[in-house]
């Protein structure tokens, strides 16, 4: 892949920024070796604002630094997964409890328009992309909502976790459990915006763990096909 040259500004930031939206959008793969001369070519940039990203990455769990064998791409077991689902659900319980309280009618606003794009059927791999956008962007407009800046920078880097998650899973029956998701989403919006904490906590807690099972099982299915087809 090839990546942007950066602008102007403070270097090792603009190189954490690519690096992860690299790793998070899947260009740079689970388990991909970074060569950090390669990388700092292709951004433009020396190689001292490469490292102190990798650095930084490493610190949020999404690169693994191995001493004497290089630096990785984060692979995420399924325990990982697991415990990552219960950190993210405690989180985002506390926030649709926080936003139920507060009237912020922007990102409510976002949460109606997304509901409506994603009611809509999934025909093909770009719309489904699509609609895992616009998913992602639904529960992080929740989080938004709680007016918590701490628990939004935490939300967001353990949500780069589960994306890197989803990137090893390939899925079967999406459209078939879009129904669901979609009658579970609106009900989360419903109990927000009638002031119900309680109900948005216990219905968003439910939607969670039914997408942790799907994922789990996804990644159960791909690393049995990946063991049956080793040499």
């Amino acid at each position: 892949m090839q990546l942007a040259k950066l602008s102007r500004e403070r270097a090792v930031d603009a190189a954490y920024r690519a690096l992860r939206q690299a790793i998070v959008g899947g260009h740079l793969k689970p388990g991909a070796r970074l060569n950090v001369e390669e990388l700092a070519g292709q951004l433009g940039v020396s190689l001292t604002p490469v490292r102190g990203a990798i650095q930084r990455l490493g610190t949020e769990g999404l690169v693994d630094i191995q001493p004497r064998s290089g630096t990785f791409v984060a692979n995420l077991s399924l325990q990982d997964v697991e415990e990552t689902f219960q950190i993210r659900a405690a989180l985002e319980c506390l926030a649709a409890e926080l936003a139920a309280g507060r009237q912020e009618n922007g990102a409510r606003r976002r949460m109606k328009k997304l509901l409506k794009r994603m009611r809509k059927p999934l025909r093909g791999r770009a719309a489904r992309e699509a609609h895992e956008l616009d998913n992602s962007e639904f529960h992080f407009a929740i989080v938004e909502a709680a007016g918590n800046q701490r628990l939004i920078e935490m939300y967001a880097a353990l949500n780069a976790h589960i994306k890197i998650a989803r990137i090893h899973a390939t899925e079967s029956g999406w459209s078939a459990r879009q129904r669901a998701e979609s009658e579970e989403h609106e009900a989360i919006y419903e109990a927000l915006t009638a002031g119900n904490a309680q109900e948005a906590s216990a219905v968003l807690r439910r939607h969670i763990g039914r997408a942790r099972e799907a994922l789990l099982a996804a990644l159960r299915k791909s690393a049995s096909g990946a063991a049956r087809s080793a040499p």
